[in-house]
């Protein structure tokens, strides 16, 4: 077991100083801006959070851009982010900075009973059951699903009600079985809505069954290793710099684009295509 008032990694880090400065700089730089400076003066939790998510999806995509330089800067962000509701929470005598940190690093003790208990976990699956048990006895939510936050992005909701759906024991097996699921899904979605067939659709029922395929593509993505947020932000990356060339090559050639047959376009999508 590990001690978790011990000063002895198990790396020693020889820059501990140097952060714990920068970072005891940036309390430093916070509060003066929040004392002197009209704009920082001003704001509030509930006017940052809209930036704070702002930021978040910047990082998201210097992460999946591999510009290590650019995450560089969007933690940055992040952390400022933090320094600054943790100095509101301070102003409001709710909690400051130590508060934060000390409840989390409570939080991972509490929740690695294989590090600083004598609890046994083998694997990673094995992690990240405790680490749910734990959450719900803590949380006291009645439902395991409980703690999926309303405002994810549906995409991101479904992966992580999937993943807490398996951590209670409630999943599929085999893969196999997933995908058969999948085919299920698409079988029963164009069936019931045959593009061969020109009338009208009950749009209530296709949204429903819809949602049932694309939460099988989502739940059988997990069973590959295969982040579907990630997957679909690398494809609307690939579109936008393919149809970004479409326009400026077929501009360059001197034709417009509202004018273009679809077929002159595709000559250009097919070269765009070779170049990435």
């Amino acid at each position: 077991m590990i001690s978790s008032t011990s000063n002895q990694l198990s790396k020693p880090d020889k820059n501990r100083a140097e952060k714990l400065k920068a970072f005891d700089r940036l309390l430093t730089i916070m509060d003066e801006l929040r004392e002197n400076c009209p704009w920082d003066k001003k704001q509030t939790m509930e006017s940052l959070r809209h930036l704070t998510i702002e930021e978040t999806y910047e990082l998201g995509d210097a992460i999946l851009e591999n510009d290590l330089e650019e995450v560089k800067k969007e933690l940055g962000d992040l952390m400022l982010h933090n320094v600054f509701y943790a100095r509101i929470g301070s102003e409001k005598g709710s909690f400051d900075m130590a508060d934060v940190l000390n409840g989390v690093c409570e939080k991972l003790i509490r929740r690695h009973p294989h590090i600083y208990g004598d609890v046994e976990a083998e694997d990673e699956e094995a992690v990240k059951e405790n680490w749910e048990k734990i959450k719900l006895k803590e949380k006291g939510n009645k439902s395991v699903l409980g703690g999926v936050p309303g405002s994810l992005p549906a995409m991101v909701k479904a992966m992580r009600i999937q993943e807490k759906a398996r951590g209670a024991g409630f999943d599929w097996e085999k893969k196999q079985q997933v995908w058969e699921k999948v085919e299920e899904e698409m079988n029963e979605f164009k069936a019931e809505f045959n593009i061969a067939d020109e009338k009208q659709i009950d749009r209530e029922k296709a949204q429903n069954e819809f949602g049932d395929l694309l939460f099988s593509l989502i739940n059988y993505s997990r069973f590959i290793d295969i982040n579907p947020e990630e997957a679909l932000e690398r494809t609307n990356k690939k579109f936008i710099k393919r149809f970004t060339y479409l326009e400026q090559a077929s501009k360059k050639d001197g034709k417009d684009l509202s004018s273009m047959t679809l077929a002159e376009m595709d000559e250009y999508w097919e070269a765009a295509k070779k170049l990435s």
